[in-house]
């Protein structure tokens, strides 16, 4: 695959580059895009709400959901592993514990590719508000403490396409333990089992979460998060989501505009 400099256009999109990394206009791909649906334009929104498991993501989705239907938007959510070509595949590759940490690259990404296409790109096209329970990003997260090198990841999720906004539900690895202890308990893949760094899912839940931490920290800057402390209550969190997602879609020059003179 040839390198790009940031000055070549791909797909319309003027100034991205190759691959999913910062800098790239919301709305537009990351990368070279899928090549018959062209997006310039498109009224719609994209929201992503990250973070890892556990730290309330569903939750906050459908408050948003909620929240933004009572105001008149169209909106549609979509999240990992819901393709309905693709959930089958990956549960029953999931279920044997030996997924390859590349088969389990490309089965996420044909399943986010599937989304992009058949859910996502036709809302914004009609100017629905889309919320995405994760995004491109856990999937950089995974695969890169999986040792998976990060321009290759980056060059596969090129067809990403940039959100218009990304907030991370940040919370430390304490916190996380104990929320997951309380709700439903460690599981396989989300203790990183699979890394064999010990016998003890405990530590490799700690260990493999700490890593995983780490890795969108790095991300931060370049795509863009908006940083939220996940640590807080439901209702605290929903709060500081709807203060932002409402400066963005209603500007504070129309919240603002000047009462008619009579």
């Amino acid at each position: 695959m040839t390198s790009l400099s940031p000055s070549d256009p791909i797909d319309g999109a003027p100034g991205a580059i190759e691959g999913a990394n910062g800098g790239i206009q919301p709305g537009r791909y990351y990368g070279r895009g899928i090549p018959y649906l062209p997006i310039n334009g498109y009224p719609g929104k994209l929201i992503a709400v990250e973070g890892t498991d556990g730290v309330g993501r569903s939750t906050q989705i459908q408050l948003l959901r909620e929240w933004l239907e009572v105001k008149g938007y169209g909106v549609i959510e979509t999240g990992w592993t819901r393709s309905p070509l693709m959930q089958p595949t990956i549960e029953l590759a999931k279920s044997s514990n030996t997924l390859n940490k590349l088969t389990f690259v490309l089965l996420y990404a044909t399943d986010f590719a599937d989304r992009l296409e058949k859910e996502v790109i036709p809302a914004l096209k009609a100017g629905f508000v889309v919320l995405s329970d994760r995004y491109i990003f856990t999937a950089l997260a995974r695969a890169g403490v999986r040792g998976v090198d990060r321009a290759w990841l980056r060059s596969v999720y090129g067809f990403a396409i940039a959100p218009h906004l990304v907030f991370y539900l940040n919370v430390d690895v304490k916190t996380l333990i104990r929320r997951v202890l309380e709700a439903r308990g460690m599981d396989f893949w989300e203790s990183g089992m699979d890394l064999k760094t010990g016998d003890d899912i405990y530590e490799s839940f700690r260990s493999y979460q700490s890593k995983l931490l780490k890795e969108y920290a790095s991300m931060a800057d370049e795509f863009h998060f908006r940083k939220v402390d996940a640590r807080r209550s439901v209702d605290r969190i929903q709060d500081e989501l709807r203060k932002q997602v409402e400066a963005f879609l209603e500007p504070a020059e129309k919240l603002a505009e000047p009462a008619l003179v009579r």
